[in-house]
């Protein structure tokens, strides 16, 4: 928790610098880059996790790995070494992009489907959630099998679950508790 609190601090401050040098968008783009890469890297993700390998050898193998980044960005691996931070910097990277797609007014909606989407049905789904948010959405389907069949909806905060896994489901309490 005390890591997801200090990743949200990095990530305010780095967006505020980023905000006032007008760098954020090329910043956003590095952040991005580097929460994907973590994400799909468990070697890279479990070096800086580890208290065995120092900050310098890490610092080190995130300018080999991400060579081409913004000085603001490479900084911020500065920082975190010396702060012995460096294990939350997928969580600051994911956070700064969170922060800054709210500055920008955008939010990301996810649709959870069992096959996946065609155009028309994009169409209709981003046509409902212009209902439920002012802001510009960005769309991510997931392709969950398990649902059976309907769909999960999440903006922000907000989940409407309409599958038939979860009809099933609340059926089955219903039966359960008569």
């Amino acid at each position: 928790m005390a890591g997801t609190r200090a990743a949200i601090r990095y990530a305010k401050a780095v967006l505020g610098v980023a905000s006032d040098k007008g760098t954020a968008e090329t910043v956003n783009t590095d952040m991005k880059h580097i929460a994907a890469t973590i994400s799909e890297s468990e070697e890279l993700s479990m070096m800086l996790k580890s208290a065995a390998v120092k900050s310098d050898d890490k610092t080190a193998v995130l300018a080999k790995v991400f060579p081409q980044l913004n000085v603001l960005s490479t900084e911020l691996f500065k920082v975190l070494a010396a702060n012995k931070r460096l294990e939350i910097l997928e969580a600051t990277a994911e956070n700064y992009c969170r922060l800054y797609d709210d500055l920008q007014g955008k939010e990301k909606a996810t649709v959870t489907t069992a096959v996946p989407m065609n155009n028309d049905l994009e169409l209709k789904v981003l046509a409902k959630i212009k209902d439920l948010t002012s802001k510009s959405v960005e769309l991510e389907n997931i392709v969950d099998e398990s649902i059976l069949g309907g769909f999960i909806l999440r903006v922000g905060d907000t989940e409407y679950n309409a599958s038939i896994a979860n009809k099933l489901n609340t059926l089955k309490r219903e039966f359960t508790l008569n």
